[in-house]
């Protein structure tokens, strides 16, 4: 009997296992998890333990496959207030800055290696994208609490940006597998108008595709357990549909994700839990395919250029182009820099590397192991400093309440309504006697091991279960209820301001106080409205003003959208931070703005990041 298909399955599944088990390694040390599975793939390769994989076509096709079920379950996870509040720079990043990025790193690879023009261009469109899979992971897994538009911008940016990458590469490696160079017009209206013909297919496709999976959902009586599995299904029949009509499968299938995802689908938790173990399969074969593939053993006679190829993308070509894609935007400096430094590439830039081995393009080797190079690089640099980047840039949030334990569960036959388990903790208001509204129904609370019913429970206590029916678009209310009290700690202080502020008290108080230099218009306001209007009329959770000598945090927003608590710091920059000067590319545009008077940070228009010497 053949024994193959066991050896295969044993090999196949233990590197499956091993990767799974690395992330105890990531969780432990901080190190970047998908930086481990391609090391796993590295190590069981031709170089490492011997096993022999070398067909481009077949890793192309598992990547992309593996990419599409990421892009669709990261498009699931994004909600529309994370899209209406960052779309428009998410999307200036993912297109303008890929193009951007792809210019300059083309630039680069022509003084640094052998390659031709079209060739360095080539390997920069290969590498422009960030990577939807390390970013992801980095800020939802890695759990840092950023600011939301900063997070939206980052993950909506990572999850649109990949169509506009994969159609440069194939277009230049189109062009250069022809070998007749079609003037700089020709080939400049060919990319535009096929990007966007390209782009149009895959978004209306991808649309289309998302408001079907809902209306069958809708229809079709399936066993719960199918669900899930027909959804995932038809997400890849979306991407295949709309790239077999020329239009971008990836965009496609992340656009129907947020379609289904944000649509009031009657068993959308157990279809997300599904999507997420899909997802996490899905990255660790992808970079264990990816890791495979690659030959450590070739990587020595570019290894030089290749890391300065990788740290001219992380130093220079991504914060440039960062910079002057978000210079039309209300983003403060630190954001800005944040922003620029986690451009985290992954697999998908592998993944199009890969392309000029299928079409035997004469340096498509060394345009692979390059790009391999600088994905580690851009893995190991960004991927491991990310989260004390923030910390020191002062972009870490403290938790909005105390700790909350909260269970959704699906109940049969109600799309509208949901079963949540509370566990109450202390110092929670509905432990001081706060009643729940009525639009919630209690029905159960579990006390010391003992059920009872919520009339008979009397007032709720700290460590009670409560088991609430409500609607799927209960307010936050409900949350807040079951929160501890919503103080800041001394270690938050600095991030906060030490002095708590009414948003009803008079703006005229401030003036007197501090001195700020208000208006007479801006006297007659209240502190919150003058805040609001500072920030253009809508306020979010740590949004800071600066006036003068002190600076207004927006603690809390009530469900109305208007302040409903604010911080007062008597130092304008609480945290003090030294932005590099690699990171600050955008000094001389913030000394214009302020120039004219358009500083767009709330910060004082004549400073430049602490501690860094700027010159316009």
């Amino acid at each position: 009997m053949d024994h193959t298909i066991y050896l295969v399955t044993l090999v196949g599944t233990g590197l499956v296992v091993s990767a799974a088990f690395s992330s105890l390694i990531a969780f432990r040390f901080g190190a970047p998890l998908l930086l481990l599975f391609l090391c796993v793939g590295l190590v069981a390769g031709q170089d490492g333990f011997g096993i022999q994989f070398d067909n481009a076509g077949v890793a192309y096709f598992i990547g992309s496959l593996a990419l599409a079920v990421i892009l669709f379950d990261s498009g699931y996870g994004t909600s529309r207030s994370a899209l209406r509040q960052a779309a428009a720079p998410a999307l200036v990043l993912a297109t303008l800055g890929v193009v951007l990025t792809t210019a300059f790193f083309g630039m680069a690879a022509v003084w640094l290696t052998p390659l031709s023009w079209l060739e360095s261009f080539l390997l920069g469109a290969s590498v422009a994208s960030t990577d939807a899979a390390a970013v992801f992971f980095l800020l939802r897994a890695g759990n840092l609490h950023i600011r939301e538009r900063v997070r939206s911008a980052l993950e909506i940016e990572s999850g649109t940006n990949d169509p506009i990458a994969i159609f440069l590469t194939i277009t230049l490696v189109e062009v250069i597998a022809a070998g007749v160079l079609p003037s700089a017009g020709a080939l400049t209206l060919d990319i535009v108008g096929g990007f966007l013909s390209h782009m149009l297919i895959g978004g209306i496709v991808g649309a289309a595709g998302g408001f079907g999976i809902v209306r069958l959902l809708a229809r079709l009586d399936l066993d719960s357990g199918l669900q899930p599995i027909l959804v995932l299904t038809l997400s890849l029949m979306v991407f295949a549909a709309a790239g077999a009509l020329g239009g971008s499968g990836f965009l496609a299938v992340y656009l129907a994700g947020f379609v289904a995802g944000n649509a009031e689908i009657r068993t959308s938790v157990n279809i997300k839990r599904f999507q997420d173990g899909v997802a996490w399969l899905a990255q660790i074969v992808m970079f264990l395919v990816l890791g495979l593939f690659a030959t450590p053993s070739q990587f020595l006679p570019i290894l030089p250029a290749a890391v300065a190829l990788g740290l001219f993308l992380i130093f220079v070509a991504r914060p440039v182009a960062a910079w002057l894609c978000l210079a039309p935007f209300r983003y403060p400096r630190r954001e800005r820099a944040f922003i620029s430094w986690v451009g985290l590439r992954g697999a998908v830039s592998i993944l199009l590397a890969i392309t000029p081995l299928l079409e035997n393009i004469e340096h498509g080797r060394m345009i692979f192991n390059s790009a391999f190079i600088v994905v580690l690089v851009s893995l190991v640099v960004q991927g491991w400093t990310v989260g004390p980047l923030a910390r020191r840039l002062g972009l870490i949030v403290p938790p909005r309440q105390g700790p909350l334990e909260k269970v959704q569960l699906e109940l049969p036959g109600s799309a509208r309504h949901e079963l949540l388990a509370y566990t109450v903790v202390p110092e929670s208001p509905v432990t001081r006697g706060e009643r729940i509204p009525r639009w919630a129904r209690p029905s159960l609370v579990v006390r010391d091991g003992r059920s009872m019913r919520f009339q008979e429970a009397g007032r709720l206590v700290a460590g009670d279960h409560v088991y609430i029916f409500v609607s799927d678009r209960y307010p936050r209310l409900l949350d807040r209820l079951f929160a501890s009290r919503a103080e800041v700690s001394p270690e938050d202080a600095d991030f906060f301001g030490a002095f708590p502020v009414d948003p009803a008290r008079p703006a005229e108080e401030l003036e007197t106080a501090y001195g700020p230099g208000l208006s007479e218009a801006e006297r007659r306001l209240t502190i919150g409205q003058l805040v609001m209007q500072r920030l253009g009329g809508s306020a979010e959770y740590a949004d800071r003003v600066t006036l003068g000598p002190i600076e207004l945090i927006v603690r809390d927003v009530g469900g109305n959208g208007k302040i409903a608590a604010l911080g007062l710091s008597l130092e304008p920059t609480p945290t003090q931070v030294s932005i590099p000067l690699f990171m600050y590319p955008g000094a001389l545009i913030d000394r214009v703005r302020a120039a004219f008077g358009r500083s767009q940070d709330n910060e004082p228009p004549q400073d430049g990041p602490t501690g860094t010497a700027v010159s316009a």
